[in-house]
């Protein structure tokens, strides 16, 4: 891959994939977005619920944007620790211990990061072994897989490992890599590809034409919370989130290097008078657009819309394989994502 934006599109995406952020622990991510905009002298603030937000004054006092890309990811949350030591976890998110697989997560202590393996017992086992059915019925489930550190219970309080403690994949497990050229592949590319092409954005959205808020959102996997407290108190008259489109036979995405516009999805429509002006920004960047409907899906923006935050919104998104997954993603959406959003911040 050797055009630089999209060298450096992969570059911040690593980054940014590399810095843990599961709902509501969100430390990492939050220290390298304020330190990077920082660095670039883009003013940022971050707010009561998390959300950290680049505002940038427009030429048009009458018109008010707001674009969201959430920086919080799947993940999983302790419920108990058993005597053995052995910890029990539940979703947090759209997480599953089949998507995951056996393997090596990190419990975020409250002192301390903890390695442990994801673990669904022995494949050497009859029909007198719960796990055999992972073999011929059903795929396991958190409430009968465990996370094994080899810690006692005192080691894992030692390092804060309670309930509550969130867990996630691997940072080993989550280095991105280039697939075929021009795609890339890893764990929490939602959201972390399109967080980067918000920062792309507040490095190059000097002059907006509205009043423009470019907002890394916290706790969007589980109920759109940041987007929510945000809205609530800023009020716009736009909001645009920025987030996955899920590949799908069922739904009409035929691309993958066009980004997808949303018309519905599981919290409720989108304003098509907002798309319309996405879909006439795309053909001034010279870049396509689908349009699809989504079901077992949301965003910051339909669930502002849906709780009368905000009067218009739309959701952009970049088709991905295995969402919520080990998912692959085109350059060029994300790409494209970028030029719209650029040119209609800056009409």
């Amino acid at each position: 891959m050797s055009d630089p934006f999209r060298e450096r599109l992969f570059r911040l995406i690593a980054d940014l994939v590399l810095c843990h952020s599961p709902s509501g622990a969100e430390q990492e991510i939050d220290a390298y977005l304020l330190a990077w905009l920082g660095e670039r002298g883009i003013p940022a603030s971050q707010d009561a619920a998390g959300n950290i937000i680049v505002r940038i004054p427009g030429r048009d006092g009458s018109r008010t944007l707001a674009i969201t890309a959430h920086k919080d990811e799947i993940g999983g949350i302790v419920k108990g620790i058993r005597d053995n030591g052995r910890i029990e976890v539940r979703k947090l998110g759209g997480a599953f211990p089949w998507v995951w697989g056996e393997g090596v997560v990190d419990l975020l202590g409250d002192r301390a990061t903890l390695p442990g393996v994801l673990s669904f017992g022995s494949r050497h086992v009859s029909h007198e072994s719960p796990q055999k059915v992972y073999e011929e019925e059903r795929p396991p489930r958190w409430e009968t897989v465990w996370v094994d550190c080899k810690c006692s219970r005192s080691d894992l309080a030692e390092a804060g490992i309670r309930p509550g403690t969130r867990v996630v994949v691997g940072k080993h497990r989550k280095q991105p890599f280039r697939l075929g050229g021009d795609y890339i592949a890893s764990y929490a590319l939602d959201n972390k590809a399109v967080v980067a092409v918000l920062l792309l954005l507040a490095e190059s959205l000097k002059h907006p034409g509205p009043e423009l808020y470019l907002v890394f959102s916290s706790k969007e996997e589980v109920g759109g919370i940041g987007a929510l407290y945000f809205t609530q108190r800023n009020p716009v008259g736009e909001l645009i989130a920025l987030d996955i489109a899920p590949k799908s036979s069922e739904y009409p995405i035929v691309s993958d290097h066009d980004p997808v516009l949303l018309s519905q999805d599981s919290y409720g429509m989108y304003d098509e008078g907002l798309n319309a002006r996405l879909k006439a920004a795309a053909r001034g960047a010279g870049v396509a657009v689908q349009h699809a409907i989504l079901c077992q899906f949301g965003s910051d923006a339909s669930v502002s819309m849906k709780w009368g935050h905000v009067p218009r919104a739309a959701c952009l998104g970049f088709p991905a394989d295995n969402t919520h997954g080990y998912e692959i993603a085109h350059f060029g959406a994300l790409e494209a994502c970028f030029r719209i959003l650029e040119t209609y911040g800056r009409t």
